[in-house]
């Protein structure tokens, strides 16, 4: 359902229009290719030997049973002479050494200890039955809150400390007299459990040497081309001409496929060795415990308040697991969680402090929105806030939040916010919610005995980071082809966002051609520009100005054959429906068809000194970050006698610049609040004390379902960004606005209870457990 769209960006004729995605009608009939449709002569396939312990030392690997089954072509261990990784992006912090397979020591329950190539998977996972390995158990550090102290065991017997990174703000005496003045002063300490991203298609590749050219290609489950390509390249010691990286259809990431792990490498490697095509398909057991995990971190929090309920200071000490060999950089998730932490508020004085610790538990890897908790934290104290001072919550929103006249305005931490409306969107979804309403019919629940709640959730989003290669830029080619259609090639690498169709709608506004005329190419290095991919709430932005950008080269230059031909000036020129004409004389006009024949067929009737052809390419460097904004309102009801909850209505006013297609942005929306949903109430990457995950099946990490979901109700306010096409992401935000949204309508719910909610998840066996205890 869709709610009222406030514009402020303006459209074109295709850009802001709800077009049907051209990818959904071959997905939704079983004709995408995906990894595993891939086919190649002689291919042989892989499997992985993976611990059973979380710490232990490797006393001996036997593979000779697993090596005379039939079928095998190969065993490899860790101790056959593979290169050290480079890793995958440097950074600031306390890295382990990487091999693909593990050496003397296994780190977690699912680490890599060998591989088997087979001509079948059954052949290859029945011949990892056969290797005998002989660990030493060790005690392992599971806990990341106690994994960083003294004496701990090492997780890494290689470095000093569990510690990753740790940073804190310079002492501050703003700050602590801030405090000390404050009418009221707020503590508390919000955990966040672990969880992972489980993508419909589990992690995957095919990679084929070829001895004769020296080159690898690999078919790759991913999100981002040319930076595999990259890291594959440095693994392999070849240069990066030599790799080719080809993603067909992908079945969601999340951030899980945004980075490539040490089994992924050892397939590619391993494929070098046996000199055939190997392929490997990740298990959902697999997926579940050896992929990429994330959120199991803390956030103690302090703000200071003054008795009409105005912030004038925060503090916050926060705490991550970086599991066992982090995907990303070391400083990822810390750097974004204390820079943004302020959000959508006024917040005059700040201090921060951050560790992160590594356990003998699967990796760290980002996952929609890997900085949540700021928001998390934040949301849930306004709403703590808000109770101890008696105030409403939306009230006291609304006494800090940012409005446009604050604009631009700089966090303490430097970071400028402009393009953004945070207050416009509480507003927003206040009335398109029917707030005060439902605080009405929550009221006569309560008479009636039942606890309904409603939950609040602001942000302030940054989404499609500038810098290098790997983020910042991207790059678009777009050719009008001598038969008039358009090619276009691009770098990014889509995993269910529908660039496919939106990069088209851009690009048909901006060149002047029907939808149906342009072809986007994406996702293969050796024909896409080298650009960034699809993560962090990219593509829009950056991929969405770089087709813009090269559409208005190839239009420039079309306009200056016609105006050769028709001896016009080319500002006299417009473009509409592939037809080039003189405004206000339409009977003279020159068809792109025939712009195109002349371009390629008859180039001595172009203008002189032009180059044949029509064909162009574009390159644009993001600024440091775009913002986009949104609110959320969550209601729910606790079922005081099952702990179960369900949730009742759901509304998000969202700001993400000027949308390119309305479906599509709800669409991310929609994704993102059942990742929150089912984050917050359901999904649970449990260890237990001996570093055993405890999730390794869907029986045990709960999926949220339909019925647990309701309609959503969408609104937009439409701000444009600095950018050519005035675009802000949209891919990570439904995540991050919907688990604080969702917690503080359980918590608002149980508050007349008492019982008051600091940890996730919110299961109904942990709901029920304090609803007794409340009781008693």
């Amino acid at each position: 359902m869709s709610g009222t769209v406030a514009t402020r960006g303006g459209a074109g004729r295709f850009v802001g229009a709800r077009v049907q995605r051209r990818e959904d009608p071959r997905l939704l009939t079983g004709h995408g290719r995906y990894v595993d449709d891939v086919q190649l002569p002689g291919m042989v396939h892989a499997a992985f030997v993976r611990s059973p312990v979380a710490r232990g030392a490797i006393r001996a690997i036997d593979v000779s049973e697993a090596q005379a089954l039939p079928g095998v072509v190969a065993v490899l261990t860790g101790r056959d002479g593979w290169p050290l990784l480079p890793p995958w992006w440097p950074s600031e912090g306390q890295m382990p050494q990487l091999r693909p397979l593990a050496v003397d020591d296994v780190r977690f329950v699912g680490d890599p200890v060998a591989v088997v190539i087979a001509a079948s998977r059954a052949i290859a996972e029945d011949a990892c039955e056969l290797v005998d390995v002989d660990y030493d158990v060790l005690e392992p550090v599971v806990s990341y809150l106690t994994a960083g102290a003294p004496g701990a065991p090492l997780v890494h017997p290689e470095m000093a400390s569990n510690i990753v990174s740790a940073t804190a703000s310079p002492p501050d005496p703003d700050l602590d007299a801030a405090f000390a003045a404050a009418d009221h002063v707020f503590s508390e300490t919000i955990r966040s459990h672990r969880c992972t991203q489980v993508p419909m298609e589990t992690r995957g590749l095919v990679a084929t040497w070829e001895p004769g050219a020296g080159e690898m290609t690999v078919h790759l489950s991913g999100q981002v081309p040319h930076a595999a390509r990259a890291y594959f390249a440095a693994a392999l010691g070849l240069p990066e001409s030599s790799v080719r990286v080809i993603l067909g259809d992908v079945g969601g990431g999340f951030g899980q496929k945004a980075f490539h792990g040490r089994d992924e490498l050892a397939v590619v490697l391993a494929a070098r060795r046996v000199g055939r095509p190997v392929k490997w398909i990740e298990d959902r057991q697999e997926n579940l415990t050896a992929a990429s995990h994330a959120r199991e971190e803390q956030m103690t929090v302090d703000l200071a308040v003054s008795a009409e309920g105005v912030i004038q200071a925060a503090r916050i000490d926060h705490l991550v697991d970086a599991g066992s060999y982090p995907l990303q950089p070391a400083d990822g998730t810390p750097g974004l969680v204390v820079a943004w932490f302020c959000g959508p508020y006024r917040i005059p004085a700040y201090g921060f402090s951050t560790t992160q610790v590594y356990t003998n538990t699967c990796a760290l890897g980002p996952y929609r929105g890997p900085w949540a908790i700021e928001t998390t934290a934040r949301e849930i104290m306004m709403d703590i806030v808000a109770r101890g001072l008696d105030l409403d919550p939306a009230e006291l929103r609304r006494r800090n939040v940012l409005q446009a006249a604050d604009l631009p305005y700089a966090l303490p931490t430097g970071i400028v916010f402009d393009h953004v409306t945070p207050a416009a969107t509480l507003e927003q979804v206040l009335e398109l919610g029917g707030y005060d309403a439902l605080r009405a019919r929550q009221r006569a629940a309560r008479a009636e005995g039942r606890l309904l709640g409603l939950g609040l959730s602001g942000y302030i989003e940054p989404t499609a980071f500038g810098g290098g290669r790997a983020m910042g830029i991207e790059a678009a080619t777009i050719r009008v082809e001598p038969s008039g259609g358009v090619t276009v090639l691009m770098g990014l690498g889509s995993h269910g966002q529908g660039s496919e169709t939106t990069m088209a709608q851009v690009i048909a506004d901006h060149l002047g051609v029907a939808l149906s005329d342009v072809v986007v190419v994406q996702g293969d290095t050796r024909s896409a520009p080298v650009g960034g991919g699809n993560a962090g709430s990219r593509a829009a932005v950056v991929g969405g100005a770089v087709a813009q950008l090269a559409a208005v080269k190839v239009r420039d230059k079309v306009f200056a054959i016609v105006a050769h031909l028709l001896e016009a000036s080319p500002d006299d020129l417009q473009i509409e429906d592939g037809v080039v004409s003189v405004k206000g004389s339409p009977d003279a006009a020159v068809a792109l068809t025939e712009v195109a024949r002349i371009a390629y067929d008859d180039a001595s009737r172009l203008p002189d000194g032009m180059e044949p052809g029509l064909e162009e390419t574009a390159r644009y460097s993001a600024p440091f970050a775009t913002h986009s904004n949104a609110t959320h309102l969550c209601v729910c009801e606790v079922d005081p006698d099952t702990g179960m909850v369900k949730i009742l209505d759901y509304t998000v006013s969202e700001d993400c610049g000027v949308m390119i297609n309305p479906t599509v942005v709800e669409g991310q929306i929609a994704g993102g609040v059942v990742q929150g949903i089912g984050g917050v109430l359901l999904e649970h990457a449990a260890y237990d004390e001996a570093g055993n995950p405890l999730a390794a099946n869907f029986k045990d990490y709960l999926m949220p379902v339909a019925d647990l979901v309701p309609d959503l109700r969408y609104g937009h306010v439409e701000t444009p960004s600095s950018t050519p096409g005035g675009h802000q992401g949209a891919g990570e935000g439904g995540t991050i606005g919907a688990i604080a949204a969702v917690f503080n309508a359980v918590a608002d719910a149980l508050a007349p209870l008492g019982v008051r909610l600091t940890e996730q998840p919110l299961s109904p066996s942990r709901l029920l457990a304090l609803i007794e205890d409340a009781r008693a």
